[in-house]
């Protein structure tokens, strides 16, 4: 499987969710399926603009940021919802912890989008047979569709995914870049915009082969260094690398699980709660982080999806305090109904050493006994460093990281596991 890898080189999936915010009220709400349904911002007001629709109300001419007037007259049947941003950041944090699934390298860069390297994945297929099997996944796990696009640098990767929309997989090569990018106009180039398009018609470059062999100084003198960096784009260059810490994020650290089978047991649908919990902490201790919101995401066998969340009193990071949280949502709003998939989200994250814990009637004299030794610590990182000291924990993860770089969810890992499980209900049944 190797040899479908360069030896030099990189091999690099951008992943585009399909009419996101619509998609996922689909998910939430079959009965919405296959119908014109469009998102805006004050569905109350004629002025409210849509934020985004789906496709069948594409087909009439609805777009993005027309106003709902507009949009209505084009297609009278329009349903409209108003925006649910916590239930999008709960399917946008399942969906980017399915990605991680195969690589930690994966790069967000906005809710529905972001960068995988895959460089280093041969053992999990084809760079093919992996984007299919990321596009099926996400699918069937959150009911939500993609496309893909597969090439040797971000730019490349970006612009194939928007080549086959929606459900789309393309492969975009550098030696593709004549015959495919250069005859189109420049203006459809990912990176430049109306005005930028303007600019470049008005000293004789309309197409993006143009651009890819325009003057470095008349492009400079137009468009300064963005100048020189489109022309590089549009020759298939591009050297940036898929960054895990980049600065977009959108504050939630979450992990979903579509189970074996259908589960009704209630016994066995919180010891899959644990597991996710185990996960989540997993993720927080390794980004250095608290939640201070807890929600589940639960979806049934006629796969409606609810997601419920709880503002906590206190931040929490360990397995045993994000799983009391989830037990106590899911109890709260399971309907005995049999489940098919289950999630826990961490939202509104800080950072660790920022968080300051609100102390209540139970938690108080536990944690006044800590605070002589709380302060002594803080004295000393004050003096010497965050770094002077350190629990235990991490200490064994500095000195033997050999050791400890399994404890993060892997794509590996959770395949197995889900198939012992499947393998155990198996032998059960017969």
């Amino acid at each position: 499987m190797k040899e479908m890898y360069p030896k030099q080189g990189r091999v690099i999936l951008h992943v585009d969710m399909n009419s996101f915010y619509a998609s996922v009220e689909m998910a939430y709400d079959a009965d919405l399926k296959g119908k014109p349904l469009a998102i805006a911002g004050n569905p109350e007001e004629r002025r409210g603009i849509i934020v985004t629709c789906s496709y069948e109300a594409r087909k009439f001419g609805v777009r993005t940021t027309m106003p709902l007037w507009e949009a209505k007259k084009l297609c009278p049947d329009l349903i409209i919802k108003k925006p649910n941003f916590e239930r999008y950041r709960s399917a946008s944090a399942a969906m980017f912890d399915l990605l991680r699934q195969y690589t930690e390298l994966v790069e967000p860069v906005s809710i529905d989008e972001g960068y995988m390297d895959i460089t280093d994945c041969s053992e999990l297929g084809s760079p093919l047979q992996i984007a299919e099997s990321i596009q099926k996944r996400i699918l069937e796990q959150l009911d939500l569709p993609c496309s893909i696009g597969i090439a040797p640098n971000k730019f490349l990767a970006k612009t194939a995914s928007d080549m086959k929309k929606p459900m789309g997989i393309t492969v975009l090569r550098k030696r593709d870049i004549p015959r495919i990018l250069w005859p189109l106009e420049a203006g459809e180039m990912h990176g430049v915009g109306s005005k930028t398009a303007d600019k470049l018609k008005n000293i004789g470059i309309n197409t993006i082969g143009c651009l890819a062999e325009a003057n470095d100084i008349q492009l400079k003198g137009l468009l300064g260094i963005n100048g020189i960096r489109l022309k590089e784009r549009a020759n298939g260059q591009d050297n940036r690398v898929v960054d895990p810490d980049s600065v977009y994020d959108f504050k939630s650290i979450g992990n979903s699980t579509t189970l074996p089978r259908d589960v009704s047991n209630q016994v066995e649908l919180l010891k899959v709660l644990e597991r996710l919990s185990e996960q989540v902490a997993a993720r927080m201790k390794r980004k250095e982080a608290v939640a201070t919101n807890i929600s589940v995401m639960i979806r049934f066998k006629d796969r409606k999806t609810i997601t419920r969340s709880q503002k906590l009193q206190n931040p929490v990071s360990k397995k045993d305090e994000i799983a009391a949280a989830a037990k106590t949502l899911f109890l709260k709003h399971w309907n005995g109904d049999p489940v098919r998939l289950l999630g826990i989200t961490g939202t509104d994250l800080l950072e660790a050493d920022q968080a300051v814990k609100q102390l209540d009637l139970f938690s108080f004299e536990q944690d006044a006994r800590k605070e002589p030794l709380i302060n002594t610590m803080s004295l000393l990182r004050e003096k010497y460093g965050k770094s002077i000291i350190e629990s235990a924990g991490s200490q064994i993860k500095n000195k033997f990281p050999e050791e400890t770089k399994g404890t993060d969810t892997s794509f590996s890992k959770d395949f197995l596991q889900d198939r012992r499980l499947q393998d155990n209900e198996e032998r059960k049944d017969k």
